[in-house]
């Protein structure tokens, strides 16, 4: 009896450990829960918590015996870099938001505008920080986490314990997940951009039928006016497609790396 509960402390402690080290490394940069205005310690609880809930489901992974020193190390090590890359996939997907809204503020004249963007603690523009926010109150409102949660708990099939990943595959998904991010950024701003081409166009039209027309001082008003009625038309679409494919994305990104 006393064996079997000194190998259960042991082997417990150290699914605690490796558990905390994937999935704390995740939650500690993953959106919503690890964005920058949310505190340290409060990330660092969070963690814990949500580890000390999921280490049960992680111990048939664990290997029995316990490793020696050396490849308890590099245990570890290959656990906060599953963790990390984790992490990073579902905040570059995040960022897709950003895009998009560097692209809006671009098309509408609000480019100069930067503030202060929480969700990527950095400087941005106006429109993205706006947009930023918006998914991840969208994100958290919709239960999406949760789907972060399952999928870093699912990572146990296609990343097993004890095997570091290999770099050329990691360098492979972040690369795709970059593109899918972009390529997401830009659609959303799609009607933004065909308004503010219609408006050039008009805008050089009656530039040439009246030469004496300050066309620059007429265009910049009406520009920043059409893109905030399109905003008023496109936004609620806009975040809903972001949300369907965030989703999508993140699911694609367990299948790949699962395949």
């Amino acid at each position: 009896m006393q064996g079997t509960l000194e190998a259960f402390l042991t082997t417990g402690i150290l699914a605690f450990i490796l558990t905390f080290m994937r999935i704390g490394t995740a939650v500690m940069i993953m959106p919503g829960l690890g964005d920058s205005f949310v505190p340290e310690r409060i990330r660092l609880h969070m963690a814990l918590g949500i580890s000390f809930v999921l280490f049960p489901f992680t111990m048939p992974f664990i290997p029995v015996p316990v490793p020696e020193s050396f490849a308890l190390v590099l245990m570890i090590v290959s656990e906060f870099l599953v963790g990390l890359l984790m992490g990073t996939v579902a905040r570059i997907f995040m960022t897709a938001l950003d895009t998009a809204g560097m692209v809006v503020s671009m098309q509408s004249g609000l480019s100069n505008a930067q503030v202060f963007n929480p969700s990527l603690a950095a400087q941005g523009s106006l429109i993205g920080a706006f947009l930023s926010m918006s998914g991840v109150l969208l994100l958290l409102i919709t239960n999406l986490h949760h789907l972060l949660i399952a999928g870093m708990l699912e990572s146990y099939n296609f990343f097993p314990l004890g095997k570091i990943p290999d770099t050329g595959s990691m360098a492979e998904i972040i690369s795709k997940a970059v593109a899918a991010s972009f390529n997401l950024g830009v659609k959303l701003s799609a009607p933004f951009i065909v308004v503010t081409l219609l408006l050039y166009v008009g805008m050089g039209v009656l530039a040439r039928l009246m030469p004496q027309v300050q066309v620059f001082l007429l265009a910049l008003p009406v520009q920043i006016m059409l893109a905030l009625v399109t905003m008023i038309f496109v936004l609620s679409t806009l975040l809903h497609y972001w949300v369907n494919q965030f989703q999508g994305d993140m699911v694609a990104f367990l299948h790949m790396a699962g395949g």
